[in-house]
């Protein structure tokens, strides 16, 4: 781990797999407590110029506009953004380094394109977090805080496309469009996502079967259940209780 300290304001832990995003000219300290020569560690920095911040979020707000008009793209707040990383977002930074690497004669073309896609996925990321983790603040001022809360209410239930674009006031095509312009993945895949987060909380109790998590995280077979499991987790949900329980 590592430990970021910004100025005014307490130090907290900055782990892998997450991202923290500053404004300009922001200093920011960052200590490995844990890093020796035996066990190093590496951090990331990206610095993107201010002008293609905005040329990128000019361009997103006026062709791309998010679901409600009165919170346009922006990057970060008006302090600081710590995200976990979505695999989308890991992806781009993937990809950012590769080319940072390459010899590629269109070198600075494609790293210039991929910093417009990273600055995409990092406000898609940051709505992911309001919306996705703070659902209940926002019911009253974004129409998908209303869509979050009916699926994780609803995990178990069949969830319908027809219902939740209605929630959202929007047609089906629309409802689709918009939510994953504004999250980076489709409805149903966020629901895939919470079925299985949901499952791995319900692994967690030895007296469930798999079978019956399976039907209690809102899948209707279990192969298929396995299946998809095992895809987004690279074990069997036998075998994640197994490793828990080690």
């Amino acid at each position: 781990k590592k430990v970021m300290h910004l100025p005014d304001r307490p130090a907290f832990d900055y782990l892998p797999g997450e991202t923290v995003v500053v404004g300009e000219d922001e200093l920011m300290e960052i200590d490995f407590p844990e890093a020796c020569l035996g066990q190093p560690t590496q951090c990331l920095a990206v610095a993107i110029a201010p002008d293609s911040i905005r040329q990128t979020i000019d361009l997103l707000n006026e062709r791309y506009p998010r679901a409600e008009a009165h919170t346009p793209w922006a990057l970060a707040g008006p302090d600081y953004a710590h995200l976990t990383n979505t695999p989308e977002l890991t992806g781009t930074l993937e990809r950012l380094v590769a080319v940072s690497r390459t010899t590629d004669a269109a070198k600075d073309v494609l790293a210039g394109f991929t910093l417009q896609e990273l600055l995409v996925r990092l406000m898609q990321t940051q709505a992911r977090e309001l919306i996705f983790n703070d659902y209940a603040r926002h019911l009253t001022t974004h129409r998908f805080a209303a869509v979050v809360q009916h699926i994780k209410e609803h995990l178990a239930d069949n969830l319908s496309v027809e219902k939740l674009s209605a929630l959202a006031c929007m047609s089906k095509a629309t409802f689709f469009r918009v939510f994953k312009r504004e999250f980076g993945l489709t409805p149903v895949e966020y629901i895939v996502r919470e079925r299985l987060a949901e499952a791995k909380r319900l692994l967690r109790q030895p007296l469930a079967s798999v079978a019956e998590v399976c039907l209690r995280a809102g899948f209707n077979n279990l192969s298929y259940f396995q299946a998809l499991f095992k895809k987004h987790e690279g074990i069997t949900p036998g075998a994640y209780r197994k490793h828990l329980s080690t």
